[in-house]
């Protein structure tokens, strides 16, 4: 890798200052920032490490909300007892990702901002319709994702919470690819505030809500109703892992199972 500078901003502000010159990256947790930059595919003057900014870090009833602040790790969200009793879902999300290396070092917020199309957070974000907090205004989930590793974001702009409406039923059902355990296809169901919302990762370039399954569901909460919808393969992935036809297959037979451990 090049030379760079290192910053270890203690506050928000701070790192937002920071973040605000020329050609430099934030780093919150590094899983993927790091690769990029061994591979050349990423060349930052500067990192600005969130790492000692205490206030992005944490986990807090408010509410009917979940709130996790961005710089909270994965490990911490799979065994925090506030997640696992209001989402349970969400904690067995977070316990799922990656190896225990990954879940030990990469956060909530650095996922998101990331947006990777097979990561499993943006699933669940989108899922629960969560709320992005960030430095400046919060964002909605359905405004948040704008396709493959693009958000809302403006380039010095930083997470600094993400909330989460507490659903009455949540389940999550992933198919993962062995080697790197992301999403071949991943599935969020809810039934909560805001409706039954399903959201999928893994399939396309960015992830998205099957609205079909929605509605199907909202009709009839049964993992038979989410089965049986027919999802197109028009727009979906395909790679040597599997075609769009595949990916398409298994949307509705992961969302079926959502239902059914819902």
């Amino acid at each position: 890798m090049q030379a760079f500078a290192y910053q270890t901003p203690a506050s928000v502000a701070d790192a937002v200052k920071a973040a605000g010159t020329d050609n430099v990256k934030i780093i919150a947790g590094g899983q993927s920032l790091l690769g990029a930059m061994k591979l050349g595919l990423s060349a930052p003057d500067a990192l600005v490490d969130l790492a000692d900014v205490a206030e992005m870090k944490g986990i807090c009833l408010d509410g009917n909300n979940v709130v996790i602040g961005a710089m909270t790790t994965h490990a911490t969200v799979a065994e925090s007892a506030e997640v696992r009793k209001a989402i349970p879902a969400l904690a067995a999300l977070a316990g799922g990702i990656g190896d225990r290396q990954v879940r030990n070092r990469g956060t909530i917020g650095g996922s998101l901002a990331n947006n990777d199309p097979a990561a499993c957070y943006p699933s669940a974000v989108l899922g629960l319709g969560a709320t992005i907090k960030t430095d400046r205004r919060t964002i909605a989930a359905d405004d948040f994702f704008q396709g493959m590793y693009q958000t809302a974001l403006a380039a010095d702009e930083i997470i600094v919470s993400v909330s989460f409406p507490i659903p009455a039923k949540a389940a999550y059902q992933k198919f993962r690819q062995p080697a790197s355990r992301f999403s071949l296809v991943g599935v969020f169901v809810s039934q909560g505030p805001q409706g039954v919302r399903v959201a999928v990762t893994g399939a396309a370039p960015g992830v998205f809500r099957a609205t079909a399954i929605e509605a199907a569901l909202a009709a009839n909460w049964s993992a038979a109703a989410a089965s049986a919808v027919k999802v197109p393969a028009d727009g979906l992935n395909t790679d040597l892992h599997g075609s769009a036809e595949y990916r398409a297959a298994l949307i509705p037979v992961l969302a079926g199972r959502a239902v059914a451990a819902a």
